[in-house]
């Protein structure tokens, strides 16, 4: 019982039910008031994950959230809030305060294990890529004789903490199969393509090229803290929903900032995974989300991304459309050159429409069972 797990709820029968969930995997410790559930999350040893209850004796849940996301101390230890009555307001508003989740009661025991054992997940991805990226800044103020072996070493471990975040994102979706794979390819391929034309030498160095199709695998990370029946729902998103689901954009903006900023650092790595997960959404005339900017005040590695992203929606199944054929997809993004995308950037797509059919073939998902 390695991670312990915070309750707090006024009502025994629920305490008892998630106690007993809960207990064979996790050490639990109980408050019955907001009050006490703070006092508790600041005890040495400090819960790995807290379940909240919205309605408390004493205070709401969303003031015992606000509290904690104020408190350096227990800002980083993820919420869940539980409640009987849900709907997208309640959503957006325990969102907004910083939770991670909303779970509805009566709590079924297969869902309430799955997302604890989700968000336990990305806390772990979260801290090991605070401590790579910390480790690597230490390694470059000491410059030891084998400070170029150790930074290879620690490239690969970062790469494969982006390639793990990103998966666990992908993991809530069970539409995106190899979504980021072929995504980071296509990113690859454009911006190795703009990098060797004349107007771009200079601009940028090697390495902060590569950065950009190494952070693509992050562009969703922020749709961990969208709830499943939004996430999953087997149909369109309602308007409201989509109002939801548009956070996610926001949400894995701050994730990553929170990352850089509890390692003191504004210039790493995660910068451009940043500017991905942001600004993907962001359409060149300006009509896109978050902020609606358009033109070059859109990051280049958000408008590659942005045009990856949507290409690899065109001719991928959903439940509520069928993969479109690849020449379909290529009208569609050259008709939204100018509009929804760079043209600049469209340009470079139009050049390598044969390689994005073949990273879709070499990439493919498994065909659905039946």
């Amino acid at each position: 019982m390695g991670r312990t797990i915070l309750l707090v709820d006024d009502d025994a029968a629920v305490l008892d039910a998630l106690n007993e969930c809960l207990r064979p995997a996790y050490a639990t410790r109980i408050a019955t008031d907001g009050a006490r559930g703070i006092e508790l999350a600041l005890r040495e040893p400090q819960p790995d994950l807290i379940l909240l209850d919205i309605e408390l004796p004493d205070m709401t849940g969303y003031s015992v959230c606000a509290a904690l996301k104020k408190d350096v101390r227990t800002q980083p230890i993820p919420v869940m809030f539980l409640s009987s009555h849900t709907n997208v307001e309640d959503v957006t508003t325990g969102l907004e305060l910083g939770a991670v989740d909303y779970i509805t009661k009566p709590v079924a025991p297969p869902i309430l294990l799955a997302r604890v054992q989700t968000h336990l997940r990305l806390r772990e991805a979260r801290d090991l890529l605070q401590d790579q990226n910390a480790h690597l800044e230490m390694l470059v103020q000491r410059r030891t004789r084998d400070l170029e072996a150790r930074t290879l070493e620690l490239q690969r471990n970062q790469d494969l903490t982006i390639v793990a975040l990103g998966s666990i994102a992908e993991t809530r979706d069970n539409e995106t199969g190899n979504h980021i794979y072929r995504t980071s390819a296509y990113v690859e391929a454009m911006a190795r393509r703009l990098a060797a034309r004349p107007q771009w030498h200079g601009r940028m160095n090697a390495a902060e090229w590569e950065l950009i199709w190494k952070s693509a695998p992050l562009h969703d990370i922020g749709k961990v803290g969208i709830p499943d029946h939004i996430l999953m729902k087997p149909g369109r998103l309602t308007p409201e929903e989509f109002e939801v689901m548009k956070r996610h954009a926001i949400l894995g903006r701050d994730a990553i900032r929170s990352a850089e900023t509890r390692v003191h650092t504004e210039d790493s790595f995660l910068r451009v995974a940043s500017e991905i997960a942001f600004g993907h959404h962001e359409r060149w005339d300006g009509s896109g989300y978050p902020r609606g900017i358009a033109g070059d005040d859109i990051p280049l590695a958000a408008r590659l991304m942005a045009l990856a992203d949507v290409y690899d929606a065109l001719i991928s199944r959903r439940v509520y459309k069928p993969a479109l054929p690849h020449a379909t997809a290529v009208d569609m993004i050259r008709d939204g050159r100018g509009s929804h995308f760079d043209p600049e950037v469209t340009d470079i797509f139009l050049e390598l429409t044969d390689e994005f059919d073949a990273i879709a073939s070499r990439f493919a998902d498994s065909a659905p069972e039946s």
